[in-house]
């Protein structure tokens, strides 16, 4: 196959393509959109942006072999190696396999016209698999190239922060360039909260999230308005769930052959999850999958495609039927494996992900087995919490750029799950953040008691567990320490701050015992 050949379609065709690639891809088809990009690339070989585009989408399918092929050709036949091996690598960290980065990007820097933000973009990489020593030098090789280069400084920041230099982390954030693209600016002022908060200097850190969110608020309102469509149907569900809809299917479990091995680890972000999540995943009979949307794309939504748009959630789930059903429960547990790269087998599966509590129903109609674990910490540090944490901009993200919309957050998902929790008694387990903090021991126990699980004190070495995989949340720093208690109680030095949301917070703060 000659190489640079003429495309056999013209470029307006393509466009059609990529359209209905588009269409397929937001609908959730996803083997619909890859068979017409599949063709888009027979039909033009030697354009390197289409097989890009095909292998980030086999990489979020979790196919990274697949993934990989498509790279290669187009690092193959593009015009500029270099932009092609940068793009892929890019490509890769975006579908969080940093290993495929970490070759692109060394590849890159291979090239001649290797860039100084090529160098940190393999930096990063480095960092997030905790080879700090290698992400310092090459650092240190981007700013020799280029003093003022905004992503090699951050970095640099972030890892004198990580080892103790806060006072030139500091230093380095204060005198931040001006004219850096402003996701950087975004989280050089989270960086800067972060640092200021470890010294003590609230009210400073608190100035420094502000300015990060009024830079992201800016392009938040569609994100706004989805997730305002999103809330309200979960709130219909909500008024609408009763004890008797859950009893019927959980009692429809001998349908659902044959039974499954199943947790969920809920709860609102922020409230510890990853931290129980790496304890249990820590014992050779359990298995995790960190917050994927496995789940919703490949075993919810499918039920919803014979129906009108937006049907209510219920209705969605009560017109289900048991071949549907099993066929959901099939592919969610097939793309969960692919997403392990290995088969979970007779090990019990935790899907540790906050956001599906508000799909608890829907769990409950496709895995009547499952078994329910709700992390829980003080709603005043798990706001405060998400408030301050650097989450990129989102549907579900853009309610954290107001301690208002925080509050509201944590409200509508709480609430769910208190009217639920009544509904599914014997099934779940809550689990508290502060009890892991003061004996990890005797909430190991009992979480693994809950689950069938039998006792092994590897779960008490979680920290050096975490240190052998990659940990996919944003904490996947603080998960390799040991247990530390400085997170307790960190609202009341921002309390002036929250006090306009307290009366949301109150009932809350007593329901969960935090008085």
């Amino acid at each position: 196959m000659k190489l640079k050949r003429s495309p056999l379609v013209s470029q307006g065709s393509l466009n059609r393509i990529f359209q209905s690639v588009n269409e397929a891809w937001k609908r959730l088809d996803f083997q619909a959109a890859i068979e017409l990009m599949e063709r888009a690339g027979r039909l033009n070989p030697s354009n390197a942006g289409i097989f890009l585009d095909l292998g980030r989408m086999h990489g979020v399918r979790c196919d990274y072999t697949a993934a990989e092929r498509c790279f290669e050709w187009a690092v193959r036949v593009a015009p500029n190696k270099s932009e092609a091996l940068v793009a892929a690598g890019q490509q890769s960290r975006d579908f969080s396999n940093f290993d495929m980065a970490s070759n692109y990007f060394k590849r890159a820097l291979e090239q001649k016209d290797v860039s100084p933000a090529t160098i940190v973009k393999l930096a990063e990489v480095c960092e997030r698999l905790r080879r700090t020593e290698e992400a310092s030098a090459l650092v240190d090789r981007a700013l020799q190239s280029n003093t003022a280069c905004a992503p090699a400084l951050l970095l640099r920041a972030k890892l004198d922060w990580q080892a103790g230099r806060l006072d030139a982390a500091e230093q380095l954030l204060r005198a931040f360039p001006a004219n850096a693209e402003e996701t950087v600016r975004v989280n050089a002022a989270y960086q800067l909260g972060g640092i200021l908060d470890r010294q003590g200097r609230y009210d400073e850190a608190m100035t420094a999230f502000l300015e990060a969110k009024s830079l992201l608020l800016k392009n938040a309102a569609p994100h706004i308005a989805e997730l305002k469509t999103v809330r309200q149907r979960i709130q219909v569900m909500r008024e609408n769930i009763t004890a008797d809809i859950l009893q019927r299917w959980f009692d429809n479990a001998p349908a659902l052959m044959p039974p499954h091995r199943l947790a969920l680890l809920g709860g609102h972000p922020r409230s510890g999850t990853t931290l129980l999540e790496q304890v249990l995943d820590s014992h050779p009979g359990i298995i995790s999958a960190e917050e994927t949307e496995i789940f919703h794309s490949d075993a919810y939504f499918p039920l919803t495609r014979s129906l009108p748009e937006n049907s209510p959630i219920l209705s969605v789930l009560e017109s289900a039927s048991t071949g549907a059903l099993l066929q959901a429960r099939n592919q969610y547990l097939n793309y969960t494996a692919k997403f392990l790269n290995q088969p979970v087998g007779d090990r019990l599966l935790i899907d540790k992900n906050p956001s599906l509590t508000f799909l608890i129903p829907a769990l409950i109609r496709v895995f009547p087995e499952i078994k329910l674990l709700i992390a829980l910490r003080d709603p005043r540090d798990v706001v405060l919490s998400c408030f301050m944490q650097s989450f990129k901009l989102g549907q579900f993200s853009s309610c954290y750029l107001t301690l208002e919309g925080t509050v509201a957050d944590y409200s509508a998902m709480m609430d769910l799950w208190q009217t639920l929790m009544p509904m599914v008694k014997g099934h779940y387990l809550q689990v508290r953040y502060e009890d892991m903090v003061d004996d990890l021991e005797s909430v190991a126990r009992k979480t693994l008691d809950f689950l069938g699980i039998s006792w092994d004190a590897r779960v008490l070495g979680f920290d050096e567990h975490a240190r052998q995989k990659l940990v996919r949340s944003p904490t996947y720093a603080d998960v390799t320490q040991k247990i530390y208690k400085r997170a307790q109680g960190r609202w009341r030095n921002y309390q002036k701050y929250l006090e306009p949301h307290m009366d949301k917070l109150e009932p809350f703060v007593k329901a969960f015992g935090y008085e």
